[in-house]
């Protein structure tokens, strides 16, 4: 094929006109002297909605996985999608590589745009990063707190699991697909009904474009998590009011650890089980995940 045409181009444009589509705007901001997020927000706020933030997980960069969600949800929120450090166009000079550095650039983010109070939504290592962001703001900045499958509580015992059911070597070769066939092996998992057959030139558009960029930093970022470092889980209740969604068929974090989570991270925490989704249901179920998530951002407490 002609070196000109691109595949990932093309679709990167289609991804990026459901943002603006939904009335956002790609923008940047220094958040300190050496961090500077890069972040999608409404052109002009609407003061009778309420402040929604969407934090994505590990992998693509935010317009990848909240593609789905931003046009249904703006019509009803003020809608921000920062990316996080080293994902986008977001960036530190700093050395701090934990889910509690991503969690505290997000929170000098929302402060500098003068958002004092929201609700947020993480999904997978973003899961991970809005709990850390409840914990700092606390219940009076942070409303409500949806964790979409998100193994906030696993332990060393269950993410080795993960690891070698996966018939990879390390979390390394899982998150970060350098190879065609690493990459199907992740769609596999992560998808519950991939599609067959992509063309290995295909998948190396995908890997230039989706993971080629600041990947020594980003195998630092997952080096630097740290949950599933032990055999016990240490993660404490959250103040706030909790949803946690999660697809049925998940084989990233299996459906028993929502179930856990559920008892730890909240006293009257909801849980929302998706049928027939894998490990992103916002992406494979949009309707279902989009109208569950807003009828409890929307329920008065």
């Amino acid at each position: 094929m002609p070196s000109s045409f691109s595949l990932m181009f093309m679709y990167t444009g289609h991804i990026r006109r459901a943002f603006t589509g939904a009335g956002l705007l790609s923008q940047t901001l220094r958040v300190d002297e050496e961090t500077t997020m890069h972040f999608w927000g409404p052109k002009s706020e609407m003061a009778e909605k309420g402040y929604l933030v969407l934090i994505h997980g590990f992998g693509p960069s935010a317009t990848w996985q909240w593609r789905r969600q931003v046009k249904f949800l703006a019509p009803h929120f003020n809608v921000y999608v920062p990316d996080l450090v080293f994902f986008g166009g977001s960036t530190t000079k700093s050395r701090e590589r934990s889910e509690v550095f991503q969690a505290e650039s997000v929170g000098k983010l929302v402060d500098k745009l003068g958002v004092h109070k929201f609700h947020v939504v993480g999904t997978s290592y973003g899961g991970i990063v809005a709990y850390n962001l409840a914990k700092i703001l606390g219940e009076d900045r942070v409303h409500k707190v949806v964790l979409a499958s998100s193994g906030l509580n696993m332990t060393i015992s269950s993410n080795v699991h993960m690891v070698h059911a996966a018939q990879f070597n390390n979390i390394e070769e899982l998150m970060l697909p350098s190879t065609p066939q690493h990459l199907r092996k992740l769609m596999s998992l992560s998808i519950h009904k991939p599609a067959q057959r992509v063309p290995d030139f295909i998948l190396k558009d995908f890997l230039d474009e989706l993971y080629g960029e600041n990947r020594k930093e980003k195998v630092e970022l997952l080096n630097g998590i740290t949950i599933g470092r032990d055999q016990t889980s240490h993660i404490s209740p959250l103040s706030q009011e909790v949803l946690i969604v999660w697809g049925d068929q998940d084989k990233i974090f299996p459906v028993q650890l929502a179930y856990e989570l559920k008892e730890i991270i909240c006293e009257n925490a909801k849980l929302e089980l998706i049928k027939d989704a894998s490990h992103m249901p916002q992406m494979e179920k949009p309707r279902e995940f989009n109208n569950i998530l807003l009828k409890f951002l929307q329920e008065h407490s």
